[in-house]
Order: structure tokens, then sequence, then C-alpha cells
């Protein structure tokens, strides 16, 4: 029995330089001639790995957090325009948004378009979109994705290091001792500061522009049909017809009551003149009478003066027969 558990002794020391050597190594063999038969020291037990974070454990992969920039644009027509647009800023300020910018314009025929500008966050960008194109004819629709992974990386790596710079020209001057060197270092601390904030405002846009999308809605009220305007598909039809007959004889009116109405001026002018004249010719004083009148003697021809009459030739006598 000693003798067996000195084996066993020797079997565990075994074991244990086996795993501070962290590497196979074959079971010694039993010493003693009863314990130590058929018998075999025990296997090591594997290495346990080494605990993340601990010195000399490899780093895994920090995961990267994508960055997208979503906008969609929306084009919706409704005959009430002014309830979908109560809609639409109600679901932006219930998923946690805001509205941007508001304008309203009318157009031709007295239609109003009014365009919208949401800001939504960007886990709830789907939801109000699909709320958003329920509320009405949807005329256009709209969305883009654009991936800024690299670029938030970017600015982000640019921001570490122009804060370590800054810091670094900080603790320069706290040990610089000649007025030309401070001088120097406050001008090299305001050029990477101005950088510095130039960066963050960048990564502020950014972050911005990835945390909350953004929706512009149009909403438009749907076109009047313009008078006598028929659709183009509908087969002629008696209404129709006397319709278009109404609307010709309605329009020939309307012609000859604007030619009646150009003429017309013309016409009193003129009938005005002849009652004048004639009320003249009626009033007028009569002129003395001279015999004939001027337009009588005109027409009389003036006397002729006498002239010699010709001799008349006697006529032949007949001899008288006593001579």
């Amino acid at each position: 029995m000693l003798t067996g558990c000195g084996a066993g002794n020797d079997g565990s020391r075994a074991a244990s330089a086996d795993k501070a050597a962290v590497a196979p190594q074959a079971p010694a063999p039993a010493q003693g001639g009863k314990a130590g038969a058929g018998a075999a020291a025990p296997a090591p037990a594997p290495a346990p790995a080494p605990a993340e974070g601990a010195p000399g454990s490899p780093k895994a992969p920090a995961a990267v957090r994508p960055h997208v920039i979503r906008t969609a644009n929306l084009g919706i027509e409704t005959p009430d325009a002014q309830k979908v647009l109560a809609a639409a800023r109600t679901a932006a300020e219930g998923a946690g948004g805001y509205v941007g910018n508001e304008s309203t314009r009318r157009g031709e025929h007295g239609r109003i378009t009014s365009t919208l500008t949401l800001r939504v966050p960007a886990d709830r960008f789907d939801s109000v979109l699909s709320a958003l194109e329920g509320s009405g004819k949807l005329l256009h629709r709209k969305v883009e994705a654009q991936d800024v992974t690299e670029k938030v990386a970017d600015v982000d790596s640019r921001v570490k290091s122009q804060q370590a710079s800054v810091a670094r020209v900080r603790e320069m001057m706290e040990k610089a001792t000649a007025l030309g060197d401070v001088v120097m270092l406050e001008g090299e601390l305001s050029r990477r500061q101005s950088d510095l904030e130039s960066l963050l405002a960048q990564q502020n846009a950014l972050r911005d522009q990835t945390s909350m999308g953004t929706i512009t809605v149009e909403v438009s009220e749907p076109a009047a049909d313009k008078p006598g305007e028929e659709k183009k598909d509908a087969p002629p039809s008696v209404t129709g017809a006397l319709k278009g007959g109404w609307n010709a004889f309605t329009t020939v009116l309307r012609y000859v009551v604007l030619a009646v109405a150009v003429v017309l001026p013309f016409a009193v002018t003129a009938a005005l003149g002849v009652l004048a004249f004639r009320l003249y010719r009626r009033l007028r004083p009569p002129k003395p009478e001279t015999g004939l009148t001027p337009r009588l003697a005109r027409t009389v021809p003036a006397p002729t003066p006498p002239s010699d009459p010709e001799p008349v030739p006697e006529p032949d006598r007949d001899p008288d027969p006593t001579e």
C-alpha cells in the first residue's frame, strides 16, 4: 500500500509537470512490483484557455457598427392636404423626431402643394415611412442609403490623434522657459485646436446624419378638371353632344354680343348725327324769296341777244294778164 501511494504521488507530480510544460507526455511506469503491475499514471488535463483581456492573450476584433445615412422622398396626392400634413407631424413627433422645414404654395387652378421635411430616428425610419405611404395616393417614392462607416471611423481616428497632439503641445508649453519657444508653441497650439474643432464639427454632423433619417414629403391636391374638357377614352354620348352644342351656342352668342358691343358706339354716334342734322334743318330760319332759288337760277339758261332776221324771199307772182 505504501509503495502504491508513493507511485500515485509520483504520477501526480508528473502530471503537474506536464501541465506546467503544456506538452503531452507518456505515463510514467508505477514503482514497485505489486502496486505498479498493470497500472498507469493519470492522463494530463488540457490547459485552460487564457482569460480574455489577460496579458499575452490575443484580442478579438471589435465589431464595427455600420453607419448609414438614410433619406427618402415621397409624393402624395390627397383631397385633404391639411389632414395628411397633421398626420405626418404626429408620426414624426411620436417616433421621437421633429419637423424640419415646411413650405406651402398655391399653383394653377388654386391647387395647393405643401412640402414637409421630417427628421426621425434611424430605428423608426421604416415605420414612419410606411405610415406616410398609406395616407393618400402615392405619386412617387425614392429611398436612398449612403454607407459612411469608413468616413466615420476615419474622422474618429483623426479626432483622437488631434486631441493627443493638442495635449502634447500643452505639456511642452508648461515646460518651456524661453519666450520664443512659448510664442512658437502658442501659434502651433492655436493651429491644432482649429483643426480639432473642424474635425469635431464633421464628427457631430456625421453622428446627426446617421442617427436621424430625413424624409421629405410633398403633399398635393388633385388637379381640378378644366371646363369643357372630356376624357379621351370616354365614348361619345348624347349628354356630351348636348353639352358640346350648348357650349358652341353660348360661344357664338358671346361673340355676337361682343361684336354688337363693339359696333354700338359707332351706330349710336351716327344716329345722333342724323337726328341733329334734321333738327337743324327744321329749326333753321327761312331765307327771303328772290324769285328763283339759287338752284333754279342756276338751271335757267341765260337769254340770247336777238340777231338780224334773214331776208325772206318774196314768193313768185304770176304775171298779170292785163299787163
